[in-house]
């Protein structure tokens, strides 16, 4: 008789679990933190993934701007939000896998630690862009120019430990070249616009924040970071077709839930957001801004390519003596 009731009580259990995760979500929205402001490449994908996503999961998927501290401010309220799959954070290379060496013993967050790691969905190219006046037409001809003057150049970036510096501290260590850095504040922006202005002369930058003024030519595009051409820059090689391999890098966002989340609402949110990016209208949108789907092929797939992105950047950061400030 104990034994019979022991197994009624479990299986008891087992099915009021299983009817309370099938109704995840229910009767409340998703809210979706984005580290940044409204206005960037992060705000721009959710603002494209974050309705259909609504339809899929049947509930409303909510946009929260949680802007500051190059992203950690975001990233700790993710991080420390309930893991009941109502929150998911929008996070990207460098809140999650450069912020962990940049802000060495200053986060209060491991995102390979309080964090599940969903799935990745876009890969947003990163260009070489120079000023229109320095006269050089490729890669070559840029590293070429800069050792004929070397510490002469100047490089924007939007910060001191953005991705976009350290995209270019990775070029000048394997090109064999010296470029003295101007960070700035604000984003991408403000660098392109003295880069236009001449007080810069070379950056590494997204392509959204540059595409316009290339084919304004108030810029010249050199190389893209991705494994392949990019469509609206056609005749601009990849750097690693340029001669550096090692530099396919990508400002890749991905899909994340605090730590705790039981795996049915992980695998559920898995499984919703690849049918989201796998619709035409979302790719064909995302592409407009200069952004590729690419998805993971599991959410264990997603956290070893975190670590391996963390470990990347975090040696070259080491390397570099690259700091926040």
């Amino acid at each position: 008789m104990r034994r019979i009731f022991v197994c009624s009580l479990a299986l008891l259990l087992s099915q009021t679990a299983a009817r309370g995760e099938e109704a995840w979500p229910q009767k409340r929205a998703v809210t979706m933190i984005v580290p940044f402001a409204p206005g960037g490449a992060s705000d721009f994908v959710a603002r494209i993934i974050g309705p259909p996503l609504s339809s899929e999961l049947k509930q409303t998927v909510v946009v929260d701007n949680r802007g500051g501290a190059s992203g950690n401010i975001g990233l700790d309220a993710a991080a420390h939000a309930a893991a009941d799959g109502y929150t998911i954070f929008l996070g990207n290379v460098g809140t999650t896998a450069i912020n962990p060496s940049v802000f060495a013993g200053q986060l209060k967050v491991n995102p390979q630690v309080d964090f599940v790691a969903v799935s990745r969905v876009v890969d947003v190219a990163d260009v070489l862009v120079v000023n229109s006046q320095v006269p050089v037409s490729n890669v070559k001809d840029l590293v070429d120019y800069a050792k004929a003057r070397k510490g002469q150049l100047n490089f924007g970036s939007p910060g001191a430990g953005s991705q976009n510096r350290l995209e270019t501290e990775m070029f000048m260590k394997l090109a064999g070249i010296d470029l003295l850095h101007v960070p700035y504040k604000g984003g991408a922006g403000p660098a392109v616009t003295d880069l236009i202005g001449g007080q810069t002369q070379v950056m590494f930058t997204t392509l959204p924040s540059a595409i316009q003024f290339v084919k304004a030519g108030r810029l010249k595009a050199l190389g893209v970071t991705l494994a392949g051409r990019v469509a609206d820059l056609p005749d601009v090689p990849t750097m690693s077709e340029a001669g550096y391999p090692s530099m396919v890098t990508a400002s890749w966002q991905g899909i994340f839930v605090p730590k705790g989340t039981p795996a049915a609402i992980v695998s559920r949110l898995y499984t919703a957001v690849q049918k989201v990016m796998a619709l035409e209208d979302v790719q064909k949108r995302l592409a407009a801004g200069g952004a590729v789907v690419s998805t993971s092929k599991s959410p264990e797939d997603f956290s070893a390519y975190l670590k391996a992105e963390t470990d990347r950047w975090g040696t070259l950061v080491k390397e570099r003596q690259i700091t926040a400030n």
